[in-house]
C-alpha cells in the first residue's frame, strides 16, 4: 500500500443472517423464539419491525472498493440502512468483513456510539488512561494529554466521577475528547456529535478540521446534517443499499447526489411527488405534493404555491407538520408553521385532506432550492424525517430580468424586493 494512502479497502462485504435472537436474558429469548416457532410476532421485538422466516439473510455491504488518503476529511452519506454504520464498524475492527479485506496504514481511534469503549465503573479520567493504552500509549505520553482533554470536555468538575452517571452529553464530550486529544492517525466519527449542544459541535467540527488540516489526520465522519459534513469533509462517499454509488473529491457533488439524486444532473426542476406507499403512516400519510407555478419559466417574481393532499387514518392531537425550503447548500430559508399553529381552528379529522402554501414572492435568487416536507407527533417521534424519509420537491429559478449584476450574485441566495416609504 502507498505511503500516500490511510485506507485502502478491496471487495468489502458483510453478511448478516437474520432471525438471530439477543434479548439480554435466556428467558426473553427463549419467548422470543416460540413465538417465532408459532409463527407469532415476536413480544420483544421493536415496534415497527418484521421479519420474514423463509429469508436467511442479506447482504449489508456489497463489493465496496475504495481508496482514502492521509489527511483526507470524507463524509460517508446515505440514507438509513444504506451500510454507513456497519462500514465504520468494520474499520474500527469491531466486527469482522465477510468478504474482502481492509488495509489501514495507522492507529485509529473511533467515535462511534456514546460511551463506546468507557468503562461505566471506571471513572473519566480513568477511561483517559485506558483508551489511552488500548491505543498503545505510554502512562508519561497520557500525561502530557490529559489536562489539554479535561479542558476541552468541559466535564472538569466531574472527571473523578465514575462515567455511569454521566449524562449522554457528558459522555459525548468527553468521548470526542479522548480520540480527538490521545495519538491516532485515522478518526472515525458517526452522528455522535448530534448529542452535544450547539456551542459544542462547533467545537468539535473546528478541532476536526485542525486535526485533518494541521496535524494531517484522516477523518472519516457519518452524519444525516449535510450542513456538518460539507463544513467539515471535503471529499465524499454515498452509499445506497450497502454498495458504493458515486464517490467524489468534491464533497458538494456526494451531497448533491444525495440530496437531489440524479435529477441534479439532468434536470433542474421535480416540482411533483406521489407517494409509492412507504412514506408516512395512519397518522400522517402524504398522498401527493405539487408545486404551481404563476409562470412556466420560475422567476423570483413567480407566485409558487405549494399543494399538500394527505391522509389521517388515526387522528393524533400532538401531529404537526410543515414545509422547509433550502438552497442546495442545505442552508435553511423558509419554515411555514404547522397549519394547526397558523390556521383558526384548524382540526382535520380522519379521511383525505387537501391544503396549499403560498412561498414569498420576489424572495429567491437565481439558483436551485429543496422544499421538504416534514411531518412528526410532537415530542414524541418523526414521521417525516427530515433528510431521511421527508420527501422533496426541487425548484430553479431563473429571473432572466434587468437587475444589476454588481448587487444580484449567485452567492446569494435570497434577493427580496422591499418597499421603503419616506417618513
Amino acid at each position: 500500500m502507498a505511503n500516500d494512502i490511510a485506507i485502502k479497502v478491496e471487495n468489502l462485504s458483510k453478511y448478516y443472517k437474520l432471525g438471530v435472537i439477543n434479548n439480554g436474558t435466556l428467558f426473553r429469548d427463549i419467548q422470543s423464539w416460540w413465538a417465532r416457532k408459532l409463527g407469532k410476532e415476536d413480544p420483544h421485538s421493536k415496534i415497527g419491525s418484521k421479519y420474514d422466516p423463509t429469508a436467511e439473510g442479506f447482504w449489508a455491504l456489497k463489493g465496496l472498493n475504495f481508496e482514502i488518503k492521509k489527511g483526507d476529511r470524507v463524509g460517508i452519506i446515505g440514507h438509513n440502512g444504506a451500510g454507513k454504520s456497519t462500514l465504520l464498524k468494520l474499520l474500527s475492527q469491531i466486527t469482522s468483513p465477510t468478504e474482502g479485506s481492509i488495509k489501514i496504514n495507522g492507529k485509529i481511534a473511533s467515535l462511534l456510539e456514546v460511551g463506546t469503549g468507557f468503562h461505566p465503573e471506571m471513572t473519566g479520567r480513568e477511561n483517559i488512561y485506558m483508551n489511552g493504552a488500548i491505543l498503545g500509549m505510554k502512562h508519561d505520553e497520557i500525561d502530557k494529554k490529559v489536562n489539554d482533554i479535561i479542558e476541552f470536555s468541559e466535564i472538569g468538575e466531574h472527571i473523578d466521577t465514575p462515567v455511569k452517571r454521566y449524562s449522554s452529553g457528558m459522555y459525548v464530550r468527553l468521548a470526542f475528547a479522548v480520540a480527538a486529544h490521545l495519538d491516532s492517525d485515522v478518526l472515525i466519527a458517526d452522528e455522535v456529535l448530534a448529542v452535544g449542544d450547539a456551542a459544542f459541535q462547533k467545537k468539535a467540527l473546528g478541532k476536526m478540521n485542525e486535526l485533518s488540516s494541521g496535524e494531517g489526520r484522516t477523518v472519516l465522519f457519518v452524519s444525516h446534517n449535510m450542513a456538518q459534513v460539507k463544513n467539515l469533509c471535503n471529499k465524499g462517499i454515498v452509499l445506497e443499499k450497502g454498495r458504493v454509488v458515486r464517490q467524489d473529491d468534491d464533497i458538494h457533488k456526494s451531497v448533491n447526489y444525495y440530496l437531489f439524486g440524479e435529477i441534479s444532473e439532468n434536470s433542474r426542476n421535480l416540482l411533483h411527488w406521489k407517494n409509492d406507499g412507504s412514506t408516512g403512516d395512519v397518522c400522517f400519510r402524504p398522498n401527493k405534493i405539487d408545486l404551481i407555478s404563476s409562470e412556466e419559466n420560475i422567476t423570483a417574481s413567480s407566485e409558487l404555491t405549494v399543494v399538500l393532499n394527505y391522509t389521517i387514518e388515526d387522528s393524533a392531537s400532538n401531529l404537526s407538520f410543515e414545509f422547509y425550503v433550502y438552497t442546495a447548500d442545505t442552508e435553511q430559508l423558509v419554515f411555514s408553521f404547522s397549519p394547526y399553529y397558523s390556521i383558526e381552528n384548524f382540526n382535520p379529522g380522519k379521511g383525505t385532506h387537501t391544503i396549499s402554501c403560498k412561498l414569498p414572492v420576489d424572495f429567491f435568487n437565481d439558483r436551485r432550492y429543496r422544499i421538504e416536507l416534514q411531518a412528526g407527533l410532537f415530542c414524541q417521534r418523526w414521521i417525516l424525517e427530515p433528510n431521511v424519509t421527508a420527501p422533496n420537491l426541487f425548484f430553479y429559478v431563473n429571473s432572466k430580468k434587468d437587475f444589476n449584476p454588481f448587487i444580484r450574485t449567485p452567492s446569494e441566495a435570497c434577493f427580496p424586493i422591499v418597499s421603503w416609504e419616506v417618513q
